[in-house]
């Protein structure tokens, strides 16, 4: 139970990210945050007391995150996830060893490689697309646009949600459905 996540709002109840159980509880007993929601029955024991596991927890101070944020941590691993681990073009799923990241608009055409231009693909599709585009090679994307262009914060966030329902109402996701994950624009 100490390895898993808590979603961390920020005072104004902005999703900033997850936190260990471990933090989260230090953050708890120095008083930084406020419980919004416990994770079910789950809890800790220490040699006199025990304790509930946090799953939401809120500062009690705002963080100014309005700075422009940098997406460069797992940056392939976020996009595995985005793309759930489907070759975007056959639709295969594959182990992350058997798979690529492969460039929508190829680097030679002046491509970067920024999220909303990077996909997952199997080996085989990304040989044969080559350095073409999915149009010049008629080989369509099964990924909307929509969700490529959500932040892979976010995407990791609704990740994590599909295991704790309680999430849920901090990350709005009941408006807009994105894959198989309901998601906000």
């Amino acid at each position: 139970m100490i390895t898993g996540r808590v979603l961390l709002l920020n005072f104004s109840y902005e999703p900033l990210g997850t936190v260990g159980v471990a933090r989260a509880m230090c953050m708890m007993f120095r008083g930084s945050i406020s419980v919004e929601e416990f994770d079910g029955v789950n809890v800790i024991h220490s040699p006199r007391q025990t304790f509930q596991v946090p799953s939401v927890v809120r500062l009690r101070r705002y963080v100014n995150v309005h700075r422009k944020r940098r997406e460069t941590t797992m940056k392939r691993a976020r996009i595995y996830i985005r793309d759930r681990y489907r070759c975007q073009y056959c639709g295969e799923h594959r182990h992350a060893s058997e798979l690529t990241l492969d460039h929508i608009l190829p680097r030679a055409q002046g491509g970067e490689s920024t999220p909303q231009n990077l996909v997952t693909a199997c080996v085989k599709c990304n040989q044969r697309k080559g350095n073409r585009t999915p149009e010049q090679a008629r080989m369509p994307l099964l990924t909307s646009q929509k969700l490529l262009n959500l932040g892979l914060d976010r995407v990791l966030l609704c990740h994590y949600a599909e295991s704790k329902p309680e999430w849920k109402k901090y990350l709005f996701m009941d408006e807009y459905e994105v894959g198989e994950v309901q998601v906000a624009a």
